[in-house]
């Protein structure tokens, strides 16, 4: 299966509109004004709920956003060539300044930093979580010595490396990189070059409960680990020893790499469909002194290849990358979701394990576990499918749900926007 489309190579800047912008919008100078046609404190205001707009307003600008003519609600940056019109940063009356974002990114430190206390175990998280974290359409993470941002709207890519420097500041680093999002042209109307800083390196090395990986900024995935997994990561390598373990859509090999590092596993095989990233795998495997096998293949057939075999694993994850990316692609992500589990399903031994993922943000954990059940129903045993006459010896074997998961708790949930719980993660056990 095919990964998600990758951003360009980093370049300093971005030229035109796409240009920097002032960070906090100037009290001396009257803003733009979105009206709206009901109240709406969420951070999303789309185009729906937008009764009219200044006409002068562009792409990225600050905009104060009303309801009615004179009840001010707050302000946000407003884009109309996407469905969500503004992005809002704060409510009521006061106008955002430098001391506004400041404080929002010591709250978003203190969180990773005093309350989880994530440097003790690892030098890669999560900062800024968007919405969570009062930053709509910006994630940050941290790289050690680097801060990779990737930018969902138009008014955070403007003013991302802004950000970043007060955000620097606060944590010590040196070097900074602000990407578009892969889906930037489609969703916000706008393409760009990433903006990094001039001695930005090639790759860092990043530690995670002692287990080392190499993230590599140019021609990456999202900002270029996955830390969302970190947690399911360890959790694991609790069923890995002395096991049988595949590591389906393993892209840098994080899953596969614990599992023999930490998890001490007998045999690890990690498939994927791209190159590069498998490339950085075995780098990884090799900079922890570990064995695993890394084969470039679909996974679709891959999978079709080991049944066919007659070969079964002890642990199994399935991990693919995001399958639906806006409401048309639901259905077709939600097909590819079946038809991979249920024949990821097949490749777990009786008594074993399968973690099954999705970073799908539209496909709610109680759907997704809906059509595990679903697949499970027609796994069937290996190679035989399930027909009217299928004996009881020959039935097909159920899936237990041991327990659910999801993202790491550097990527909070906002109980304003339950939208950024995006990761549902289902430990399954084949009886």
């Amino acid at each position: 299966m095919k990964p998600s489309p990758r951003p360009a190579r980093p370049t300093p800047r971005a030229s035109g509109s796409l240009a920097a912008q002032p960070l906090c919008p100037d009290p001396a100078q009257p803003l733009p004004a979105v009206f709206l046609k009901t109240p709406s404190w969420h951070a999303n205001v789309f185009q729906k709920r937008i009764q009219r707009v200044d006409s002068r307003v562009r792409a990225g600008d600050w905009v104060a956003v009303y309801y009615g003519e004179r009840e001010l609600l707050g302000y946000g940056f407003y884009n109309p060539r996407s469905e969500i019109a503004v992005r809002m940063i704060s409510t009521g009356d006061a106008l955002p300044d430098e001391t506004y974002f400041e404080r929002l990114l010591a709250s978003a430190v203190e969180l990773r930093r005093n309350t989880l206390q994530l440097d003790a175990v690892t030098d890669a998280y999560r900062v800024v979580h968007a919405e969570s974290d009062g930053f709509p359409g910006l994630v940050i993470d941290r790289f050690g010595d680097t801060l990779s941002a990737e930018a969902f709207s138009v008014g955070m890519f403007q003013r991302g490396e802004a950000l970043l420097a007060l955000l620097a500041k606060q944590l010590g680093t040196t070097h900074t990189i602000v990407q578009p999002s892969p889906q930037s042209l489609a969703q916000e109307g706008f393409l760009s070059e990433p903006l990094a800083s001039p001695e930005l390196p090639r790759q860092v090395t990043i530690s995670e409960f002692g287990t080392r990986f190499r993230v590599r900024f140019e021609g990456g995935h999202k900002t270029g680990f996955f830390c969302d997994q970190r947690d399911n990561r360890r959790l694991l390598t609790q069923f890995c020893s002395e096991k049988s373990v595949l590591d389906l859509c393993c892209y840098t090999g994080g899953f596969a790499v614990q599992a023999k590092k930490l998890g001490n596993a007998a045999e690890v095989v990690g498939v994927d469909i791209d190159e590069e990233p498998l490339a950085l795998a075995r780098e990884n495997a090799n900079l922890n002194q570990v064995r695993v096998k890394f084969v470039q293949a679909d996974a679709f057939a891959y999978m079709r290849d080991m049944l066919q075999l007659g070969r079964q694993y002890d642990v199994v994850i399935l991990d693919p990358p995001k399958l639906i990316r806006s409401r048309a692609e639901l259905e077709e992500g939600t097909r590819k979701h079946f038809d991979l589990n249920r024949l990821a399903m097949q490749l777990v031994k009786p008594g074993g394990l399968l973690l099954s993922c999705t970073c799908a943000g539209l496909l709610p954990g109680e759907e997704f576990l809906r059509l595990l059940y679903n697949a499970s129903r027609q796994a069937g045993p290996l190679a035989r499918p399930a027909t009217a006459t299928t004996t009881a010896r020959h039935a097909p074997r159920g899936m237990q749900v041991l327990f659910r998961t999801g993202a790491a708790a550097d990527h909070p949930v906002g109980a304003h926007c339950p939208e950024t719980e995006y990761l549902h993660a289902e430990w399954m056990r084949k009886m």
